[in-house]
């Protein structure tokens, strides 16, 4: 699985003066560690429209100066090519099949709106613009990050020819996604606080993997969040990198064409590792 990223991204957007979470140092500490990866071109303002209402993103397009979109999320002058970078990457995974290595993260990026460190869905517009370009009928999300993926959810709600699928921990951010919250096409699983590699494999092998089939998508495309891992300092979840290793090379399994995006993970000591894991995973099928 190839791996497509851009060297911009480590220094655009720039977080870690403010101490914040989602800090730059993530992706230049993967790009280090993987050595090589496919560029990809950002994704054009059209392409983003599919997913967001334009007033929304002509603000990010137009900001001059640093502001706070919402209580975590920060946004200044280089957010917008960082996040194009980031959805044009997602993107290009699609094409190739890989994994796209991207920041600023987007399952919580609502169509109107910034939330949670995320600026748009770039899940979300590689799904579209493989619909279009590559004339894809059904897409299926499956969301491992702790979070719920509230963002990806409130873009295709309602939308057949997509399938959202979270596992996340509840009750936890962004209070989004409880029990008995889905539909035909919206699977949320919450998962309590603690859960380990079994509680997520047995999860994939009695509700993802059946849901999955059942709506026998032609692409699958993975939000790779691994701050789900027992040493993430943000959550409250017990997975480990083998956790991590056997849900990708489940997903590896439900659709004839396969892409990832990096969402969370913010442990620097271990998130190329996690990376790796997953990557092992992909590529074990």
């Amino acid at each position: 699985m190839e791996l497509v990223s851009h060297q911009a991204m480590a220094w655009l957007h720039p977080m870690s003066r403010h101490e914040h979470p989602e800090r730059e140092d993530r992706l230049a500490l993967l790009l280090d560690h993987f050595g090589d990866v496919v560029p990809a071109d950002p994704a054009e303002r059209q392409q983003i429209e599919r997913v967001h209402d334009s007033s929304y993103v002509e603000l990010v397009a137009s900001l001059e100066e640093e502001r706070w979109l919402d209580a975590d999320t920060l946004v200044g002058p280089t957010t917008w090519e960082a996040a194009c970078l980031a959805a044009g990457c997602a993107i290009e995974a699609v094409r190739r099949g890989g994994f796209a290595l991207v920041r600023p993260p987007g399952h919580h990026a609502l169509p109107q709106r910034a939330m949670g460190f995320c600026i748009f869905g770039n899940v979300a517009v590689a799904a579209r613009q493989g619909q279009r370009e590559l004339g894809i009928q059904r897409v299926a999300i499956v969301d491992w990050d702790v979070h719920h993926g509230n963002g990806t959810e409130a873009i295709f709600r309602g939308d057949d020819s997509v399938l959202f699928v979270s596992i996340h921990e509840w009750p936890f951010y962004p209070g989004t996604g409880g029990p008995g919250s889905g539909d035909a096409t919206t699977v949320n699983i919450p998962l309590s606080a603690g859960s380990e590699d079994d509680d997520y494999l047995r999860i994939f092998e009695r509700v993802v993997e059946p849901a999955v089939r059942d709506f026998a998508p032609e692409l699958l495309l993975v939000s790779a969040g691994f701050d789900a891992h027992v040493d993430d300092p943000l959550a409250d979840m017990r997975v480990t990198a083998d956790g991590f290793r056997a849900m990708a090379t489940r997903c590896a399994r439900m659709a004839p064409r396969v892409a990832a995006v990096l969402e969370g993970g913010y442990n620097l000591d271990t998130l190329p590792g996690l990376v790796e894991a997953a990557l092992e995973g992909f590529e074990s099928v």
